[in-house]
């Protein structure tokens, strides 16, 4: 039956074999150009922001971090409204409220004595949802209150303590959210985070995303070094110069 299926459609088993192990080793493309250019944009955005929280000099260039976070954040939800089926927003808050029903089922294989029945899989997709949720939730509130602060609105004391508090709350789940994919790759003996640089998962089977959209892509990194080279160019002493050469300084007269 393989033998004459194999020659009906022109194909040796061993070209076929061949070709079937090479679609595995290649995987299934499952996030798409613009999903993980947002995702590390806004990464090294963060970064970048944590690590000029404190200091006069930095300040402009913690401000522009800020609003370009704000920025992506924008990205993401009209992606997440309007883009393909997999990047939808739904579908990420639909994968994390599964987590209830994924803790009562393991709780119940573990107390029956048969660990080897929970979902681990499942597990680790539902932690990471929660995960990426939690960090679109934070960013919102972490930045408004941050130009709340760098404005002085209401007296600008009343934002500092919300900014430093959404502040160590997203940097909790930064944290969180690295340890586990850590953990896991250790595990599995698998670099967890590999699907986010290349966009694609090992294995057989179809590709979840049928157009990667490196074009779309390009547009929002371009869109983000072009907001930085102007902020850039609006202070004559560039981003790291004291807080008066800021484009977004206050008029004090």
């Amino acid at each position: 039956m393989t033998s004459s299926s194999a020659h009906a459609t022109g194909a040796p088993p061993r070209a076929t074999a061949a070709a079937s192990s090479a679609t595995a080793a290649r995987g299934r493309l499952v996030i798409d150009a613009p999903t993980r250019m947002f995702h590390w944009l806004f990464a090294l955005g963060f970064l970048g922001a944590w690590v000029t929280a404190d200091g006069e000099r930095f300040r402009l260039l913690h401000v522009t971090l800020g609003y370009t976070m704000l920025g992506l954040l924008a990205f993401r939800v009209l992606y997440g409204v309007f883009g393909p089926r997999q990047a939808r927003l739904s579908a990420l808050f639909r994968k994390a409220s599964g987590i209830g029903a994924w803790l009562r089922a393991a709780f119940t294989a573990f107390t029956s004595g048969s660990p080897g029945a929970v979902n681990w899989r499942q597990g680790q997709n539902l932690l990471m949802g929660i995960a990426v949720v939690a960090l679109l939730v934070i960013v919102l509130p972490l930045t408004l209150s941050g130009i709340g602060t760098y404005n002085e609105w209401l007296g600008g004391d009343a934002f500092e303590d919300v900014h430093e508090f959404f502040g160590n709350a997203m940097l909790a789940v930064v944290l969180s959210h690295l340890g586990l994919i850590l953990a896991l790759s250790i595990l599995r003996r698998r670099n967890q985070a590999m699907p986010m640089i290349t966009g694609r998962m090992p294995g057989n089977g179809p590709d979840l995303v049928q157009r990667k959209r490196t074009w779309l892509a390009a547009l929002l990194l371009l869109a983000v070094l072009s907001y930085g080279a102007w902020e850039w160019q609006q202070s004559p002493d560039g981003l790291l110069a004291g807080s008066a050469n800021s484009s977004h300084e206050r008029d004090d007269d």
